[in-house]
């Protein structure tokens, strides 16, 4: 698995349809709220033509490309965390998430219902942002609570930093702020925190859903993406119904029509892309038993870690990492040629993997 993201927002602003779009899986969206009651998975590959070249020098047999993970939840309301609409429950299905994906919708149509009666970017994004805030703050003030009855100090302690950490959230703190606080936490409760796996400290990013009217004429793109730049947030523009509907067509049919209304890239496409910037991810390949496998790790990640992500066994048992750089690979033509120009260099368990570095661990089981 590379990486998942989890689709919120409020009901009816098109999360299903983005995440149709995306995924081509055809979950049920309706015109009216609650149309989603379990949330809705997708797995999607991510391309990379770096996979076609490196298969085509060392002849591998076959290769699999690394992934993303989407899960889309039931839309959220105010008072969902106290239990309105679908309630609380379902924000669950994204704590174990990497990312998330808020989804604006930036157009106005009569037939499909606003639950807030008209499509405001700022007002919505302020109610799910508020909720997902409230969620966390029940979630803190249960830890906090525990610790605090403890008869071991240090976990008294603990409830203190906890404390910090929940009312710079509750205040609205900015995230740098926060993130000052979380500096100053012990390891014990640092590991405490990630098992929370709080919503509102998620790396996030927009989902702008548009018509082929806000294209033209950008009204609610343009106070979504001000918003945005306040807050350093990247936003991404997806005309949903557009590219549901062309789900049918070839990639090259999809990409002349998506060109007659000047988007230049898929929507899976723009989201991976910003999915990586967003998460500071990386790829690197392996080519064991003559299998070309694609895997996506945080850059800065060591050899050692980047083992342990294909197996256990490996990282217990990590000995060396022979590698080669992708553009080596591709200038030298063959692994042979590869090989007598040295290009290929033996690693130990600190070096930091880099993107495009193609891999083989040499491990004792």
């Amino acid at each position: 698995m590379g990486f998942s993201i989890g689709i919120v927002g409020l009901p009816n602003v098109g999360k299903t349809t983005i995440f149709n779009a995306i995924t081509s899986i055809c979950a049920e969206a309706s015109n009216y709220p609650f149309c989603t009651i379990e949330p809705n998975i997708g797995v999607i590959p991510v391309k990379d033509p770096r996979l076609d070249k490196i298969a085509e020098i060392i002849k591998t047999e076959s290769y699999i490309p690394t992934s993303i993970k989407f899960i889309d939840i039931a839309g959220l309301v105010k008072g969902a965390s106290a239990g309105e609409g679908l309630g609380n429950k379902f924000l669950s299905h994204i704590r174990e998430v990497d990312g998330i994906a808020h989804v604006i919708r930036c157009f106005d149509i009569e037939d499909i219902v606003h639950v807030e009666g008209s499509a405001d970017p700022a007002r919505d994004i302020e109610i799910i942002k508020t909720e997902l805030i409230l969620s966390d703050i029940e979630i803190l003030d249960r830890k906090i609570e525990k610790l605090a009855k403890s008869h071991i100090q240090e976990q008294r302690k603990a409830s203190d930093s906890y404390k910090r950490l929940r009312d710079a959230i509750n205040f609205g703190k900015i995230r740098d702020e926060v993130k000052l606080i979380i500096e100053t936490f012990t390891e014990d409760e640092k590991k405490g925190l990630k098992e929370l796996n709080l919503i509102s400290l998620k790396p996030y990013f927009y989902i702008a859903n548009v018509d082929e009217k806000e294209l033209i004429n950008p009204k609610h793109l343009t106070q979504l993406k001000n918003y945005a730049n306040q807050e350093n947030v990247e936003v991404v523009v997806i005309c949903g119904k557009l590219e549901e509907e062309i789900n049918e067509l070839s990639e090259h049919e999809k990409y002349l029509l998506l060109k007659e209304y000047g988007i230049k890239d898929l929507a899976a496409d723009k989201i991976i892309q910003t999915g990586y910037k967003l998460l500071n991810l990386i790829t690197f390949f392996t080519t064991a038993r003559k299998e070309l496998k694609a895997w996506t790790i945080e850059k800065g990640t060591k050899a050692i870690s980047a083992a342990g992500k294909i197996h256990t066994h490996m990282e217990k048992g990590f000995i060396r990492a022979e590698v080669i750089h992708y553009e080596d690979l591709l200038k030298a033509g063959s692994e042979l040629k590869a090989r007598e120009l040295g290009f290929y260099h033996l690693e130990g368990k600190d070096y930091i993997v880099q993107d495009g570095d193609i891999i083989y661990f040499r491990f004792n089981v």
